[in-house]
C-alpha cells in the first residue's frame, strides 16, 4: 500500500524527469484541435540512444519507443491500473456534468424520426368540467340583454341598420380580443320598384301589397288562374293526370313545405307564365292581411356572379346563374287569396287540397277565369359586410369550425337573425371567459361569422366560400348555423351531415328540455330519434351551401312549431310575436339552443381526433344503391335496356367505402392519444370524408351543389334513381347514354371517396 501511495503521488505530483506534458493549439484552419506531445528530457535521452535524435524527420519513419527499463513490473502495473481508475472516475464525472447542462438541438427537418418527436403537452378541462362550464356561464339574463341590444326594426341588407348591426358585431369582438375582420362584397338584389306590383282578377285590382318576391322576372302577363295546392312536383302531376294544361297559366299556390324557389321552379318546367304565393290560415297563424317576403332564385349567392365572388372592381364577363327563373313571382295575402279562390270555377280539387281556408265552399281547381300579374321589381347593387372574429386553438390553429348567423332581415326579424345574432355573440363571450379564466385550451380554433343578405339566398355566406373555397378546403372542419333557432317550442328538428349524426345525438342527451324535467333527446328523439328529429338540409338553409357547395359537415337545428309555421318573412316576426308562440320561454329556449350549439363546438375543438363518424355514410349510400338495384331490375324485365349495364360496379364502390369507413373506425378505436402526428392524420382522413363526395366531374358554375348524397342536379344518386323512374314509365326525357353516364360517374364518385378515406394510396387494395 505504501508502494501505491507513493505511486500515485508520483503521478499527481510528478518527477521532473519522467512526465509527458499535452500541449492543445487550435487548429486556424478548422475546427479540430491540435495535440502536440512534448516528452520529457530523459524520455528523449532514451531516444536518443536507440538512434532517434530530437531534430530527425520522424514524420518519414516509424518510431520506436525505448524500454523503461529503469521501473519495475510491478510499479508499471500498479501506475496502469490507478491511471484506469483515475481515466473512468473523470470520464463519469464528465458525463454527468454534460448531461444535466448540455441539451441536444433536434433539427425537425433532418431529422428522419421526426414523427417520434412529441411537442409539449396542452393541457385542458377534462370534458365533463367544460360542459359544466358551458352551461354555467351561458345564463338566460345575458341572453335577454343581448336580444335588446341587437333588436332593430330595419336592418336590410346593405342599409345603415345593416351597417350599425355589423359595427356593433365588430365591436363585441373586438372587445374580446378576437382579431375580428371583415370582408365586403358588392352583390346584386332586387328592390320594390316605385309603382307596388298588382294583381288583378277579372280584370279588377285584387290589392297591391308592399311585399315582393326578390329575382322574380318583371313585367306583365295574363292567363287563366289555376289553383296547385303547394306547387310540389307532385302536385303539377295530379294536374296532369286530370289533363289539365298548365302551359301559360297563372299558378296559385300556398306558402309551405318547400322554397319560394322550388314553387316557382316547377311551375316554370311546365311553361306556366306566373305563380302567386299566400300563406294559407291552416298553416300560418298571421293577420288575412300580412304578405310574405321572400326570394327566387333556385340557388345561394349573388345570382349574377354565379360561382365566383362578388369582389369590388371585378372584371368578369356579364353571367348570371341557370337558377334565375323566366317567369312572375309575386305573394299576396291570404285575404286576396281567398277572394280569388272563391271564384275559380273548374274542375274539384284532388282529396287533401281542399283543407284550407274556405271552410264553406269546396276548393276548384279554376283553369277557367283570366287573373293579371304585374311585378315592377328594381335591380341594385349594394356593398354588404360579413363580420368574423377567431378564437385561436393551442395545437391545431389552422384547422376550425364556422359557427354562423345571418344579421339581415326583411323587416324586424327578430326570430330569423336577432336571436342567431345574440347568441353567436353570447357564445364568443363564454367560449371566451372559459379560456380566460377557467383553463379551457381548445386544440383547434373557431370561427364565429355575421352574414350579411341572407334574406336574398345565403348571399353573404355564399359569396365568403367561394372566394375563400381553396383555403377552405381542408381547413375548416365543421359549420353550424344559428338562424331561426328558435320560432316555437313544441319539436326540435335538426338537419346535418351524416358525418354529425353521432354526436348530435350525444349532445341531446346532454342537455336538458327548457320547458320539461327531461333531456332534449328523452322529450322529442321517441323510438327513433332519426325519423323524429332529423330532415334534410333545404336550399333556403344556410347550412346547404356550406356543406353541397364546399363539402364542410354542417349542422342546422330549431326549437320550433308542429302545427303551424312561424311567420318568417313578414312583418310579424317581432319579440313579442315570438313570446306567443314560444309560450313565453324565449330565453330559455335561445340558451338551450346554445347549449346545443357550444356542446357540440367544443367537442369538436376538444377532443385529440374529430367527433365525426364516417360510418353513417355507408348506410346513406347503401339505400341509395338498394333502390337503383330495384328499379335497373325493373328496366331489364321491360326489355327497355340491355342487361350490359348492371348494378355491379356500383355494389363494388359500396364495398370499398364500407371497408374504408369500418378500418378508420378501427383505427380511432385504437389510436394512441398522445401520439399528435398520428391523430392529425387520423383526423385528415376524416377531413377528407365530405369534400370527396363532392362529384369532379361537374362544373361549380353550372352544377354548384356537388354533394352526389345531398346536393342537387343529375350528378346526384337521386337524380339517377329519377332518371331511372323516366325510362320505366316511357318519358321522352329518358336517355339511355345519359345513364350510363351517370352510373360511371356516380361509381367512381363513391370509388373515390373510398380511396381518400382508406388512406395513402400505398395502402390502398381495390379490386374494382
Amino acid at each position: 500500500m505504501d508502494q501505491a501511495r507513493t505511486t500515485i503521488s508520483k503521478i499527481f505530483n510528478g518527477e521532473p524527469r519522467s512526465y509527458t506534458r499535452f500541449n492543445l493549439t487550435q487548429n486556424m484552419e478548422g475546427d479540430n484541435s491540435q495535440v502536440e506531445m512534448k516528452l520529457s528530457s530523459d524520455m528523449e535521452e532514451d531516444m536518443e540512444a536507440n538512434g532517434v535524435g530530437r531534430n530527425t524527420n520522424q514524420q518519414n519513419g516509424p518510431y520506436y519507443p525505448s524500454k523503461l527499463s529503469w521501473r519495475s513490473s510491478k510499479s508499471i502495473c500498479i501506475s496502469v491500473i490507478a491511471i484506469l481508475v483515475l481515466f473512468i472516475i473523470g470520464y463519469l464525472i464528465g458525463y454527468l456534468s454534460n448531461r444535466s447542462t448540455d441539451k441536444p438541438v433536434i433539427n425537425h427537418t433532418n431529422c428522419p424520426d421526426d414523427e417520434n418527436i412529441i411537442p409539449d403537452p396542452v393541457y385542458s378541462l377534462d370534458w365533463s368540467d367544460l360542459r359544466a362550464l358551458l352551461k354555467k356561464k351561458l345564463t338566460t339574463s345575458n341572453i335577454e340583454s343581448n336580444l335588446k341590444e341587437f333588436s332593430s326594426y330595419s336592418h336590410q341588407a346593405g342599409t345603415a341598420g345593416d351597417e350599425a348591426l355589423a359595427n356593433k358585431v365588430m365591436g363585441k369582438f373586438k372587445a374580446l380580443g378576437m382579431s375580428p375582420w371583415t370582408d365586403e362584397h358588392y352583390v346584386k338584389v332586387q328592390d320594390p320598384g316605385l309603382s307596388y306590383n298588382r294583381v288583378l282578377f277579372r280584370d279588377n285590382v285584387v290589392g297591391t301589397t308592399e311585399s315582393y318576391l326578390a329575382y322574380s322576372a318583371n313585367g306583365t302577363v295574363k292567363g287563366l288562374a289555376l289553383y296547385a295546392y303547394y306547387g310540389r312536383a307532385d302536385d303539377f302531376r295530379h294536374l296532369q293526370d286530370k289533363n289539365i294544361d298548365v302551359n301559360g297559366k297563372v299558378i296559385l299556390v300556398r306558402a309551405g313545405l318547400l322554397s319560394f324557389a322550388e314553387k316557382v321552379a316547377n311551375a316554370a318546367v311546365l311553361n306556366a307564365s306566373a305563380v302567386l304565393i299566400y300563406p294559407d290560415p291552416l298553416d300560418y297563424k298571421i293577420k288575412d292581411d300580412t304578405a310574405l317576403f321572400g326570394h327566387v332564385h333556385l340557388g345561394t349567392g349573388d345570382p349574377y356572379t354565379p360561382g365566383f365572388p362578388s369582389f369590388n372592381h371585378t372584371q368578369f364577363p356579364p353571367a348570371q346563374s341557370s337558377g334565375l327563373p323566366s317567369i312572375l313571382a309575386q305573394t299576396i295575402t291570404a285575404k286576396q287569396a281567398a277572394e280569388i279562390m272563391r271564384q275559380l270555377g273548374g274542375q274539384k280539387s284532388p282529396r287533401g287540397w281542399s283543407d284550407g281556408m274556405l271552410r264553406d265552399v269546396p276548393y276548384q281547381l279554376g283553369d277557367k277565369e283570366n287573373i293579371t300579374v304585374e311585378v315592377n321589381n328594381v335591380l341594385t347593387q349594394k356593398k354588404i359586410h360579413n363580420v368574423f372574429g377567431v378564437i385561436k386553438g393551442y395545437v391545431d390553429a389552422d384547422r376550425y369550425i364556422v359557427i354562423g348567423a345571418q344579421r339581415d332581415a326583411w323587416g324586424p326579424g327578430f326570430a330569423k337573425s336577432t336571436v342567431g345574432t345574440s347568441l353567436l355573440v353570447e357564445l364568443a363571450k363564454t367560449i371566451s371567459d372559459m379560456i380566460k379564466n377557467d383553463g379551457f385550451r381548445p386544440r383547434r380554433s373557431i370561427v364565429f361569422a355575421s352574414w350579411s343578405a341572407g334574406e336574398f339566398g345565403s348571399i353573404g355566406a355564399t359569396e365568403w366560400l367561394e372566394g375563400y373555397l381553396a383555403s377552405l378546403n381542408m381547413k375548416a372542419f365543421s359549420f353550424i348555423n344559428l338562424d331561426g333557432i328558435v320560432s316555437g317550442s313544441e319539436t326540435f328538428k335538426v338537419s346535418a351531415s351524416p358525418l354529425l349524426y353521432e354526436l348530435i345525438e350525444s349532445t341531446m342527451k346532454q342537455v336538458s328540455s327548457p320547458t320539461a324535467t327531461k333531456t332534449l333527446h328523452e322529450q322529442f328523439a321517441g323510438s327513433s330519434w332519426e325519423k323524429s328529429v332529423m330532415e334534410p338540409i333545404g336550399l333556403s338553409d344556410t347550412a346547404y351551401p356550406f356543406q353541397t357547395f364546399s363539402g364542410i359537415p354542417s349542422f342546422s337545428f330549431r326549437f320550433t312549431l308542429s302545427s303551424k309555421a312561424y311567420p318568417f318573412g313578414t312583418i310579424e316576426d317581432t319579440y313579442e310575436n315570438l313570446q306567443q308562440y314560444t309560450s313565453y320561454n324565449t330565453p330559455k329556449l335561445v340558451k338551450a339552443a346554445g347549449e346545443v350549439a357550444g356542446l357540440v363546438a367544443l367537442r369538436l375543438v376538444h377532443d385529440h381526433l374529430l367527433k365525426l363518424s364516417a360510418v353513417k355514410y355507408t348506410s346513406v349510400i347503401r339505400d341509395y344503391v338498394s333502390q337503383i338495384s330495384s328499379k335497373l331490375q325493373k328496366v331489364h324485365s321491360s326489355g327497355r335496356l340491355l342487361e350490359t349495364l348492371t348494378i355491379q360496379w356500383l355494389l363494388s364502390a359500396l364495398g370499398s367505402y364500407d371497408r374504408a369507413a369500418s378500418a378508420l373506425a378501427s383505427t380511432v378505436r385504437n389510436s394512441d392519444l398522445e401520439d399528435m402526428e398520428q391523430c392529425r392524420i387520423i383526423n385528415n382522413r376524416i377531413m377528407r370524408v365530405e369534400g370527396s363526395l363532392l362529384s369532379p366531374f361537374v362544373s361549380p358554375r353550372e352544377s354548384p351543389f356537388r354533394h352526389i348524397l345531398l346536393g342537387s342536379g343529375s350528378h346526384t344518386l337521386a337524380a339517377l334513381v329519377d332518371h331511372l323512374d323516366s325510362i320505366n314509365q316511357g318519358l321522352e326525357s329518358a336517355d339511355f347514354d345519359q345513364l350510363r353516364n351517370m352510373f360511371a360517374l356516380a361509381t367512381w364518385t363513391i370509388q373515390g371517396c373510398a380511396n381518400s378515406l382508406a388512406g395513402e394510396i400505398w395502402e390502398l387494395d381495390n379490386e374494382i
